[in-house]
């Protein structure tokens, strides 16, 4: 029986994890593809089709179909912590070099439908929008977008609604009216980015790349929610990494067989 295209395509797949088929090698041509797997040449291309969208291969003019080269991942470790430097506060000691590439955007607008619940807003409420596009500043190099949503009866006509909010950033004003100490939760999930976001980050028009994102949470002592930062970056330039400690139930193996003695 014929390979089915999903078959052509999970063993290409393997080849290319295995290393068989490197970063800028050339697969074989379609004709070579159907003679090895005994397929049509429409099942031969479903499959180079699907590995294409899963941005493995892609089709160059005059060479073929070839290995994507992809970057070599950057690992942000989130420490479950919040730290500060001379600037305010900040969350991530791997990103903390990098800036606003430019002035922040700054409008008023309408709570995102899947974050008014979490901001215990209603539908439609108006909020305001803080957009920045951080970055390396010695290469100006983008790497990740970041947007605050923050309710409009809080931030309406205080320093919060200006481009510069002064030293310490929102985080110090809010704590400056009285939202003291700020704490904060995040979580983390992905999705596929709007072209609008896939420019502003430089990511491949060829294929795909889905976001990272982290959606965090700033509150008051009495649990308000004073901020949403929705950030998003690259899933193939980054990934988020955790450090894991051990829980008091957590007993050496050793410890364990011992108390049952």
């Amino acid at each position: 029986m014929a390979a089915s295209y999903r078959e052509i395509a999970a063993d290409l797949r393997q080849k290319i994890s295995e290393g068989r088929y490197a970063p800028g090698d050339r697969l074989p041509m379609l004709t070579e593809l159907q003679e090895q797997y005994g397929a049509s040449y429409q099942t031969v291309r479903s499959a180079i089709a699907l590995l294409e969208q899963e941005g493995l291969v892609i089709a160059v003019r005059r060479r073929g179909t070839i290995v994507r080269e992809r970057p070599e991942k950057l690992r942000i470790t989130r420490s479950r912590e919040v730290f500060r430097d001379e600037i305010g506060y900040f969350f991530d000691p791997t990103a903390q070099p990098w800036k606003a590439l430019s002035a922040p955007t700054v409008s008023w607008g309408i709570v995102p439908v899947d974050l008014s619940a979490l901001m215990g807003l209603e539908p439609g409420a108006e909020v305001l929008v803080r957009d920045r596009v951080m970055g390396d500043p010695e290469t100006n190099e983008p790497t990740q977008l970041a947007t605050s949503y923050l309710p409009a009866v809080l931030t309406r006509g205080t320093r919060l609604a200006e481009a510069d909010t002064g030293p310490g950033g929102i985080y110090d004003r809010f704590e400056e009216m009285g939202h003291r100490p700020l704490e904060w939760s995040e979580s983390v999930s992905a999705r596929m980015p709007s072209p609008e976001e896939a420019e502003a980050l430089h990511l491949p028009t060829d294929v795909g790349v889905p976001l990272l994102r982290v959606l965090r949470l700033t509150m008051s002592p009495t649990g308000q929610v004073l901020e949403v930062n929705d950030t998003r970056m690259s899933s193939e330039r980054f990934e988020i990494g955790y450090s894991i400690s051990r829980s008091p139930s957590a007993q050496l193996a050793n410890d364990v067989d011992a108390g049952d003695h």
